[in-house]
């Protein structure tokens, strides 16, 4: 049984921004007010996300320049995990790094086997000041290490190289959202 208002409930659909958007290769802005517009930011990334049916959504890819991530995501135990992070710091990973399939909702429709650590631990804030940590392991890690990327101006393709790397850029640049992308 459910205990509180879903999220997203009140937040309202935005448009995603897409690879070739500036504000997704910029390092984004630490949240200083936990106010009410923090609180409704936060709802509107669960919007968005679920709308978009992702299972992680950054700022950023909706055009706020600030550091908060939101997610529902499973793990490799299929275990749900729900929240958001505000101001997170990424203070571990480690394990075995796994190449696995990964895809973004700024890039839609696009996918590469990706590299990542299957633990990862952030730390912050929820959208209320309180602090939080959040452990993750398998898919869940995968997803906490890329919705951290977002925030730091990095996207997943930053992380592939040769054949991967090429593939996913030519498939961006013939997609109908296709647009230049100023990677560093």
């Amino acid at each position: 049984m459910r205990h509180g208002p879903i999220p997203g409930a009140r937040g309202r659909v935005r448009p995603l921004t897409l690879l070739g958007d500036t504000v997704l290769r910029e390092r984004c802005r630490e949240v200083t007010d936990f106010g009410p517009e923090l609180s409704a930011l936060v709802e509107d990334l669960f919007a968005t996300m679920y709308a978009a049916r992702g299972v992680g959504l950054a700022a950023n890819q909706i055009g706020e320049p600030l550091r908060v991530f939101v997610y529902d995501c499973p793990d490799d135990e299929d275990v749900r995990h729900l929240g958001h992070v505000v101001n997170p710091r990424l203070v571990e990973t480690d394990g075995v790094v796994v190449r696995g399939p990964e895809g973004c909702l700024s890039l839609p429709g696009l996918e590469a086997g990706t590299e990542r650590h299957d633990h990862a631990v952030v730390e912050g804030f929820t959208a209320t000041g309180e602090p939080v940590t959040v452990h993750g392991t398998g898919f869940f890690a995968r997803c906490l290490q890329h919705e951290h990327d977002h925030l730091e101006g990095r996207l997943y393709v930053d992380h592939l190289t040769g054949w991967r790397r090429h593939r996913v850029e030519r498939q961006a640049a013939r997609a109908p959202w296709g647009r230049p992308d100023p990677a560093p």
